[in-house]
Parts: structure tokens; sequence; C-alpha cells
């Protein structure tokens, strides 16, 4: 597959992430409700152009890749109309509001020959697939549970922005970094079958969640405890992964989050300090890059994406009974 054309729906910050990451892609169209965002953004990519009209980018003629890089409330819609369009497509994470948005996305793709990918981006941090590639080498031995943190401390006025209204966002702190911690969570130990937890708002007057706090069981009882905060006054991303016969610990994510790195404690057969090697990874953060490069391979083998619908699904069905628990109607 040689230079595919890529269409980006959404300006913002990720859409310019997106953007920088296509490998051997070329930029086709950018599209984004604010047409001076978008031609903002085409005009890095040399033959681009803009539009306002998402319907508009993607049905160009050398589009085959969409990317969807939208407000919440519109992930689904695009996501959905790229496909009908015969393009495959790269959605953000959560890829809804709701998971009945998804509703027929898979079939509709199926029945179009196209692939879906889900932007759990997190997976693709060196530190991420550093331990990935531990826990399948069986060097942590049998898994015993994860416990993780993450949030930021918000800014002056976040309780006025888009992810304080529910009929965008579909919720607050829980449907924003929520998705990551879940499908990383999910990613190393299996389907949740137990869900329990609360969604709160403690310090921000919004009616969306400023914090949200869950216990995850597996069937065969490996445990996630995940909390995930916009009340963090100092960023944090904190992910430990505990297994028989060791222990991983991830912090930090790159910029405000401070140094990606990775620790890992080895349990010697007499107990006490453990063995302990760490790697840093201090260098610019690839990660957009290796996950839009495996996207090209997905479509190149016609393979179905590692993160795809059914990741989202799952995501949005823990988040879903989390809020209902907490007594969140955002649909109302």
């Amino acid at each position: 597959m040689s230079e595919p054309g890529v269409a980006i729906i959404g300006g913002g910050l990720i859409g310019q992430k997106r953007a920088r990451a296509l490998g051997p892609a070329r930029l086709v169209v950018c599209a984004d409700i604010e047409l001076a965002r978008a031609a903002t953004l085409a005009a890095a990519a040399p033959g681009c152009r803009a539009t306002a009209d998402w319907r508009e980018a993607v049905q160009d003629p050398a589009v085959s890749i969409v990317i969807v890089a939208t407000l919440h409330d519109s992930l689904t819609e695009i996501a959905t109309g790229a496909v009908a369009a015969g393009r495959h497509v790269l959605v953000e994470k959560p890829a809804a509001r709701r998971q009945a948005e998804l509703a027929g996305l898979s079939r509709l793709a199926a029945d179009k020959g196209c692939l879906v990918r889900v932007g759990f981006n997190h997976r693709y941090h060196r530190a991420l697939q550093k331990a990935r590639e531990l826990v399948t080498s069986g060097a942590l031995g049998p898994l015993m549970f994860i416990r993780a943190r993450y949030g930021h401390g918000a800014r002056v006025g976040y309780d006025k922005e888009w992810r304080a209204d529910p009929k965008i966002s579909g919720g607050g702190e829980l449907i924003d970094q929520g998705p990551h911690v879940i499908d990383l969570a999910r990613w190393f130990l299996g389907e949740f079958t137990d869900v329990s937890g609360l969604a709160t708002t403690l310090f921000w007057t919004m009616p969306v969640d400023d914090n949200g706090f869950l216990l995850l069981k597996t069937a065969d009882q490996k445990v996630a405890f995940l909390h995930v905060s916009c009340t963090e006054w100092k960023n944090l991303f904190s992910f430990e992964i505990y297994g028989r016969d060791g222990k991983i610990d991830i912090s930090g994510l790159g910029g405000s989050y401070g140094i990606e790195r990775l620790a890992f404690y080895k349990m010697r057969p007499e107990m006490g300090p453990p063995e302990t090697t760490i790697w840093e990874y201090p260098m610019a953060d690839n990660s957009w890059d290796v996950e839009f490069a495996e996207f090209l391979d997905d479509i190149r083998l016609q393979r179905q994406p590692s993160a795809g619908i059914q990741d989202a699904v799952a995501a949005l069905e823990v988040i879903e009974t989390i809020y209902r628990m907490s007594g969140y109607d955002h649909d109302a």
C-alpha cells in the first residue's frame, strides 16, 4: 500500500498530533467546524485542502483512511459516515458517549470491508509496550491485580468547557481519562465480569463527575483498582501490575506527567528486597507514530485492529455501570 490518502476530522490538539504521525500516508483533507482551524492544519501538508464539512472530506476520492478527532458527541456519527463511504477509520476514544451509539458499526464495517481502530493510544507508550513484553514473557508469573491512578488538575474555567456538558461529553472524568486505564487493565487482565465503584463530583461545580473510583474483577478474581481524577493538583500517571513473581511500576507519560519510567521488581526465592531493573524513556513520545503504523499494517494485512470497536464497547459498559451506580443520569 503506497501513500494512502488521509482525512483528519477535527483540527484540535489530537488532530494536530495525528497529522504529525502519519508516516508514509499523505494528508489530503482536513475538516473542522471552524474552517480557520482546518486551514491551519492543512497548511502544514503540501496539497492538503480544508473544509468545514466532514461529509465532503470523507467522500473525497483520494481518501482511504479517516481519522476522527472531534468532541465525543460526533465521534460515532462521523465514524459511521466514513465507513459508509468505504473508508478505514481511526476514531479517538471513547468512540461514543454510550455503547448503544456503536450498535451496528461493526456490522457496517464488515459489510463495507472496512477496518475500524479505536485510539487507545496509551497502549503504544514505550513503558506500556515494555510492560506487555514482560508480562507476555511470564516474568511476573500469574497476574494478581492492577492498581492505577491517572489525573490532572484541570484549569480555571474547566467547569464551563465542553467536558463539563454531559450532552456533548457523555460524562466527566470517568469518560475522559477513564477509558485509557480501563482499556489498559483489560489489556493485561482480560474481561471484567464484576464492576463496582463510584463517580462523584468533589470540587468542580458541574453536572459531571470529577473523580471516578473503580473496583473491577475478572471471572478468575483478578482485580483492577483504578482512580481517575481532575482534582489531581500535580498531573499523575501511575500504573502498577502485580504478579506472583514480581511487580511492574510505570510512572509518567512525558511532558507535565513526568519522564516515562518502568521499574521491574523481581521477587527473589528468599523474598526480601527484590531484584530491580529500571527503564527510563526521556525521549519524545512516539506512541502516535507506532499506533498509526500498526493501523497501516492492519489495513495492508486485512487484519482486525488490536484495539477495536469491541474494546470501546467494553470500556463504555464499565463506565455506564459506574454512572448508574452513582446516580448520574446524563441522558436526562
